[in-house]
């Protein structure tokens, strides 16, 4: 049997020549993430995620910076997502009470006041997991109904994660990009308010909401890297389902840098890389990556991509990556057992493969063209996103405890 390597890749020389992206400017105008974080910190609970040092990694991986943006410690909630479901139903409510413009305090948010002009809303959104769980929480906490549609391989424990965050759950038996359609058709049918973190013709602005708060954790991280002395990470590895993170993460970087941005990378797992064929494609279009998508890397298994977070891509992404599931089981044991005076950070399997793609270009000789295109040098500061934490159990302890998902081989390192 032929064991996959480590990585494919696939270079976007489009982001390369293109000094304005429209798509930037419209989904990431000056101040976007000042709003989200304004809102953010109004949230009772809330406290910027811990960004983390890599530092004995990063030596012996001859980088200057392996920097961790770990969302595992967001608002409990285990993952980022909640950033932009709640940031999204925020606008929203904004927008139907005529307060587009102004901001409206999160407490007003939760008054009965603004309930009773509102009236009944029952929320409802499409999920691997962790978006239904922040908008499910988002939805409770605000004293709102939330449905939340999942797909026939999501786990147990991230269903009673969902429920256990107030909303019903219905399964839906197909993929996740089946459970955007049926969500969509209940919705029109029973007149819920979809919050979904992808776009299609005539549903984009809750969309670019979504990728808007997520700003929110960037705008951390680059608070955080100055107060390290870093102005900016030359190198942003970023995973992607249907691209919004990955957008988002990118976009906030070019709107802030320009064509100095860093340099950038989108990691998915190979057999969910709709973003990877779609840039293979060449023709500037979003395209379907086919099959069931089963994958590990719940959060990634997407087949249709995002058209406003594509869009962006295109624009601005240095490099598209596919990886099998070895590659994220890999970045979750570093994570979990780390090199001596580096943190422990608990990674799930979405969460950790930029990390494991990470070690594979910066040690495997079958990389080293990759390496060198990426320009990864001595002197980098690379930016990681574990965007969760151990969100289903059973299987975070077959890979960190069983070894499940070893790595070939043939692609071991002995140190």
């Amino acid at each position: 049997m032929t064991v996959p390597l480590p990585v494919k890749w696939i270079e976007n020389k489009r982001a390369h020549t293109l000094i304005d992206s429209p798509s930037v400017r419209a989904a990431f105008p000056p101040g976007t993430a000042r709003l989200a974080r304004s809102f953010h910190r109004q949230i009772p609970g809330y406290k910027m995620s811990p960004l983390k040092a890599l530092t004995n990694l990063a030596e012996m991986l001859n980088v200057e910076g392996i920097w961790v943006k770990d969302e595992s410690a967001r608002l409990t909630l285990n993952s980022f997502k909640v950033l932009g479901g709640s940031y999204a139903i925020y606008q929203l409510v904004k927008q139907r009470l005529g307060m587009e413009h102004l901001e409206l305090p999160f407490s007003e948010l939760m008054s009965e006041d603004v309930r009773r002009r509102l009236g009944d809303i029952t929320f409802a959104a499409a999920t691997d997991g962790n978006h239904g769980r922040g908008v499910a929480w988002a939805a409770r906490s605000l004293g709102y109904k939330a449905i939340i549609y999942v797909h026939k391989f999501t786990s147990e424990a991230r269903i009673r994660a969902i429920e256990n965050s107030g909303a019903e759950v219905r399964v839906v038996d197909g993929t996740y990009d089946d459970a955007v359609r049926q969500v969509w058709l209940d919705a029109q049918a029973n007149g819920w308010q979809v919050i979904s973190d992808t776009s299609w013709e005539g549903y984009q602005d809750i969309p670019r909401w979504v990728m808007q708060g997520y700003s929110t954790m960037l705008s951390e991280a680059q608070e955080q890297l100055a107060a390290q002395g870093v102005t900016k990470p030359t190198h942003i590895f970023v995973q992607a389902g249907v691209g919004a993170l990955a957008a988002s993460a990118i976009g906030f970087y070019a709107e802030l840098f320009g064509p100095k941005r860093p340099i950038s990378v989108v990691v998915e797992p190979d057999s969910a890389a709709c973003l990877f064929e779609s840039a293979r494609a060449g023709d500037g279009q979003p395209h379907s990556f086919p099959g069931d998508l089963d994958t590990m890397m719940a959060g990634l298994a997407c087949g249709e991509p995002s058209p406003i977070a594509w869009d962006i891509l295109w624009d601005c992404a240095n490099m598209f990556l596919s990886c099998p599931e070895y590659v994220a089981a890999k970045g979750m044991r570093v994570y979990g057992m780390p090199l001596a005076g580096d943190p422990f950070i608990v990674s799930g399997e979405s969460g950790a493969v930029t990390l494991g793609a990470l070690m594979f270009i910066l040690e495997r000789p079958e990389l080293a063209e990759l390496r060198d295109m990426l320009q990864l040098r001595p002197d980098s500061h690379i930016l990681l996103i574990n965007s969760e934490g151990n969100t289903d159990p059973n299987h975070f302890r077959r890979v960190v405890w069983d070894g499940a998902e070893q790595v070939p081989s043939q692609y071991r390192e002995y140190y």
